[in-house]
């Protein structure tokens, strides 16, 4: 460990920042730990946002990860509701809003990202929602009540988990996707299929190749949603999942390298040596992508969060993760491990329970994509396939009657 550092700061109280946070302890580093996070709330996950907060299932204390009385424990100080106007480098320091400086010897990008606005008049009224923090959660809960009637604007995940909870608490869903099919950028057509019988089956009414012009107030408090193609769409309330924007405005203004996010090698370090990022802020290259790429995913902004933190003391890391995502939608559970492609050959697995399936995508006989439906345990030996680039007979891994932890 560096046994020159004093006081490391972590900007962004997210996963990655409090994963970040507690790994510095867990590690043994003794010194001053500065966890600074725009919102009020202690550090919390997101995925529950969408589906148990959103739902009533959960309360937003419950999806806390680090506690007042934990960060207490851990000696670290936690500044909520507050946000670092700038990073000056040269003097190791980070400006807050009130001009308040905090000096480091280390610093921890976790900026995380915000939801993407939709740039079309009336986007700002009252009943247009986004969903990003526990404080989106609570103001839109409300609004999902039996017979209410909720306009989609975007087909990716968290619009399609928004659905998805709207219909389970016996509201009306409509969804309006810009693209051909559903997670067109980030799923295979075979997918996108199944994630439309999905919600149709569940009575959402799903509309492809449909773009917002505008959004109106009416009369009667509901809010009318006018397509490009003259389609009017009325609802009580509109909710807005198009994507994310990095916040990486603090590292662009001090001189950092960005492209889309904040690059970041395998050790999670930035341009400067003493500044590092993790999280949906950062982006890196993925040896199993071949590319460059931003992880938006819970399981990346922990172990990111986990390896920035070793990193920052000196503890030799490459973190090149195997992407995985998940997803629960109407009881089905949805994973994928590795970047799926066209380009890929096609496997289907049959699976006996109903509403389970897998898709295997192979690269010259190797597994290197699985995506599946209620199929954990399947999955867990295709990530094994994957990781350990093990040579495969397509004909034996459709094989339902040969287990795959034989392959």
């Amino acid at each position: 460990m560096n046994t020159n550092l004093t006081t490391i700061v972590v900007i962004g109280a997210g996963q990655a920042g409090s994963w970040a946070a507690r790994t510095l302890r867990d590690e043994g580093f003794m010194g001053r730990i500065v966890l600074i996070g725009d919102e009020a709330h202690p550090p919390y996950e997101r995925p529950p946002l969408s589906k148990a907060v959103l739902s009533g299932e959960a309360t937003p204390d419950s999806v806390h990860l680090l506690g007042a009385e934990m960060m207490a424990t851990l000696s670290i100080e936690w500044l909520g509701s507050t946000r670092v106007v700038r990073l000056d480098r040269a003097a190791k320091q980070v400006v807050l809003t009130d001009g308040q400086t905090i000096g480091y010897s280390r610093l921890v990008l976790c900026t995380g990202g915000r939801a993407r606005a939709l740039d079309v008049p009336g986007a700002s009224l009252p009943g247009v929602h986004v969903l990003r923090t526990i404080d989106d959660a609570l103001r839109l809960a409300p609004a999902l009540r039996p017979g209410t009637r909720v306009a989609v604007v975007g087909g990716g995940w968290i619009g399609l988990e928004v659905a998805a909870t709207a219909r389970q608490r016996g509201a009306q869903a409509t969804v309006i996707e810009a693209m051909r099919r559903l997670c067109e950028r980030s799923v295979p057509a075979a997918l996108s299929e199944r994630l439309l019988d999905l919600h149709t089956a569940h009575g959402t009414q799903v509309l492809l190749e449909a773009n917002v012009a505008s959004f109106a107030g009416m009369a009667d408090g509901a809010l009318l949603v006018k397509l490009t193609d003259g389609r009017e769409i009325v609802c009580d309330v509109a909710v807005v999942g198009i994507g994310l924007v990095p916040n990486d405005e603090l590292a662009r203004a001090a001189g950092l390298q960005c492209d889309g996010g904040v690059l970041v090698d395998a050790q999670c370090r930035t341009s400067d040596p003493d500044v590092f990022a993790a999280g949906d802020l950062a982006v890196a290259r993925n040896g199993w992508a071949g590319r460059n790429m931003r992880l938006e995913s819970w399981q990346n902004a922990q172990e990111q969060g986990i390896a920035a933190a070793k990193s920052v003391l000196g503890v030799a890391v490459h973190y090149d993760p195997l992407p995985w995502f998940w997803s629960d939608q109407y009881g089905v559970n949805l994973q994928i491990y590795g970047v799926p492609s066209a380009s890929h050959q096609l496997v289907i697995r049959s699976l006996p329970a109903a509403g389970s399936f897998i898709f295997f995508y192979l690269e010259d006989e190797r597994v290197v994509a699985a995506l599946g439906g209620n199929a954990a345990r399947d999955l867990r030996f295709a990530r094994r396939l994957i990781e350990r680039r093990t040579l495969v007979s397509p004909k034996s891994l459709a094989d339902e009657s040969v287990p795959l932890a034989k392959l």
